[in-house]
């Protein structure tokens, strides 16, 4: 079957991919770079879902889904970069001023990984961006050097699969995960 992607707007499908297993859970929902660091830190158990309910029924979705049929596979958090840490970030650099979008987390669950998931969810966050009126998307990927990346830091993205969606390399950061420098790519979408 052919993946689709869809703006997140499914709080049960947001949950699959993001969400805790124990509602009392603190998990990241993937708002630690959506929303201030103070009010991520504030935010406990079961208030998280419900900031994250609040931002699904936006008119900017957080994120997008992929589907292998009915079942959610994969989640992208994008955003315009002005609503998130992104915006404040000092090891990540702003190379202009314009309004851009920031896609900073891909997951795919497992047992759907290795289909190419990954750039379905990449591809359609370009779209998201691009329906909405950005001028361009960036990304903060690791730049492995083609090296394994721990899973559990796997969800900032490859510099390479960034280039293999038409992303450039338009500066680096001084941003490090999993031993990794983070590069700053971006696509322009005008």
């Amino acid at each position: 079957m052919a993946i689709e992607v869809r703006p997140a707007t499914v709080f049960e499908d947001v949950r699959t991919m993001v969400g805790p297993k124990r509602p009392d859970a603190n998990v990241c929902w993937c708002l630690s770079y959506r929303i201030p660091s103070t009010r991520n830190r504030a935010l406990v158990g079961p208030e998280r879902g419900r900031l994250v309910e609040e931002l699904i029924a936006e008119d900017i979705p957080p994120g997008i889904l992929a589907y292998d049929g009915d079942e959610v596979v994969g989640w992208a958090g994008v955003h315009p970069r002005v609503d998130t840490s992104f915006q404040r970030n000092r090891k990540i650099p702003h190379i202009d001023d314009l309004d851009v979008w920031s896609v900073w987390c891909i997951r795919v669950r497992p047992g759907h990984r290795g289909r190419g998931i990954s750039h379905a969810l990449l591809a359609g966050a370009v779209d998201l961006a691009r329906s909405h009126g950005a001028p361009a998307i960036e990304g903060y990927p690791v730049d492995n050097d083609g090296k394994k990346v721990d899973l559990t830091m796997a969800y900032v993205g490859t510099r390479a699969l960034f280039e293999a969606e038409g992303f450039e390399k338009a500066a680096d950061t001084t941003s490090v995960l999993n031993g990794f420098p983070r590069v700053l790519m971006r696509l322009a979408l005008v």
